[in-house]
Formats: structure tokens, C-alpha cells, sequence
């Protein structure tokens, strides 16, 4: 394979683990509102599918755009709903402070070993659908050495929106064919691949506690796949 000039990082599961660290923060939330007896993890799960959903369906739904912070609050109140729980009952600060568990959530033991090593060979951006301040906050709280923060804010699109991949080659100065798309998700992939960029996976068997991941029937052959960064800045040379 002929080597990007840059690489693309979608973050949420394939730079940081959001599921224990989402869960880890809701059990707190959740013992503060007196829910203590729902599963901290199973909530977390139900909040990521949200997105999941809401992502896939934000092109088509002639909104304006909003920042992820904004529909992060909208679909924990939504979660909230469907377990009885009314958020106009809770105190708007905790509420608050609830949503920036995305802000707070941990890299996966190899992600920053492996993106400063892929750093030294090429310039190293986030592709993402999160804002720029949940992002920010997220780098400096995890050591996240990014040469520049892009995604949603920048290319005014969510992945798998054609634009958001296309937008950031452009913004770049690259053609697609120069920029890789590094994922844990085959369906993030597929949708970059479409736009011609290259594409590396990364394999985070624990991002949905071990369960099969929901895209797993979108698995194609990648330009590159490992089971680690470290391990991709190995195929990589750096």
C-alpha cells in the first residue's frame, strides 16, 4: 500500500474506552438520584446506542447542526425517560456535570504509546463526531498528543456522512487517497473507503464489554488492521 500523508482517528472506542468510563461515572449519577438499582453499564450502553442512531439519521433530519455536547444532553434525558425518570425533577448542574462524562473518559492502555510513535511518522487528527471542547478536554485530561483537533465542528457534518471525510482531506490539503481513516468500527470504515480514503482497523474486542460489536457484518479487508496502535505503528514503520 502506497503510505497516507496523514492519519484520520475516529476517537470514541477506537482512541478511549467510553463504555467503563461512561459506566464508572453513571453509577455515581445514578446513586445521587436514588437509582442506584439500575446498571451503570447497561445505562451507558443505552445512552452510546442513542447516538449510534441519532448519528446515522442527523443528515436526513433537516436540523440545524448542534454540537455533540448538545445531543449527548438530549439523549441522556432520553435514557433517563425511558427508565421513569423525569430530568426536569434533577438539579440542572448535576445534569451538567452528568454529560461531561464524555469529556472524562480513559484511552485505552496502548493509545497514547501508539499514537505518539505514529506521530513521529505522520501528522496525527482526530476524525470525529465530538465538539472541540469535549475533545479538548479529553486530550488533556488522557495526554492525547493530536497535531490537530478536527470533525463535526470543522466539516459542519457527522460521520457517516460523506462530507465529514471528504471535508477533512479538504481542510487538510490532501486528496482522500492520502489520508487513512484509523477505526475500530467497519462501518466508520466502510463509509470512509467510499470516499476513497484509506482505512486502518483497530481491533477493540472489549469496546462493547465483549459482546459483538453491531457492525461487525460491515468487516472488510482493511488496508491495514491491528489489535492495538502500538501495533498499527508497527505496520506503519514508526
Amino acid at each position: 500500500m502506497t503510505a497516507p500523508r496523514a492519519l484520520a482517528f475516529d476517537v470514541f472506542g477506537t482512541v478511549v474506552d467510553w463504555r467503563t468510563s461512561v459506566a464508572r461515572e453513571s453509577a455515581g449519577f445514578l446513586a445521587k438520584i436514588g437509582r442506584a438499582d439500575l446498571d451503570a453499564a447497561g445505562f451507558a450502553d443505552a445512552w452510546r446506542f442513542r447516538y449510534i442512531a441519532v448519528m446515522r439519521a442527523f443528515r436526513d433530519s433537516g436540523r440545524a447542526f448542534a454540537t455533540l455536547d448538545v445531543l449527548h444532553r438530549e439523549m441522556l434525558e432520553q435514557a433517563l425517560r425511558a427508565e421513569g425518570v423525569d430530568p426536569a425533577t434533577l438539579d440542572e448542574a448535576l445534569l451538567d456535570d452528568w454529560n461531561c462524562a464524555w469529556h472524562r473518559l480513559d484511552p485505552w492502555p496502548d493509545a497514547v504509546a501508539g499514537l505518539t510513535r505514529l506521530k513521529a511518522g505522520f501528522p496525527i487528527v482526530t476524525l470525529t463526531n465530538g465538539n472541540i471542547a469535549l475533545m479538548l478536554a479529553m486530550a488533556r485530561r488522557a495526554g492525547l498528543p493530536w497535531d490537530a483537533l478536527l470533525g463535526a465542528e470543522v466539516t459542519r457534518a457527522y460521520k457517516p456522512d460523506p462530507r465529514a471525510y471528504l471535508g477533512t482531506a479538504e481542510v487538510l490539503g490532501l486528496a482522500p487517497e492520502q489520508l487513512c481513516l484509523v477505526a475500530a468500527h467497519h462501518s466508520d470504515l466502510a463509509a470512509a473507503r467510499a470516499c476513497g480514503l484509506l482505512t486502518a482497523y483497530v481491533d477493540r474486542p472489549q469496546e462493547y464489554g465483549g459482546r459483538r460489536a453491531p457492525d461487525a457484518d460491515a468487516a472488510q479487508d482493511w488496508d491495514w488492521s491491528a489489535d492495538s496502535l502500538t501495533g498499527l505503528a508497527d505496520l506503519l514503520g514508526c
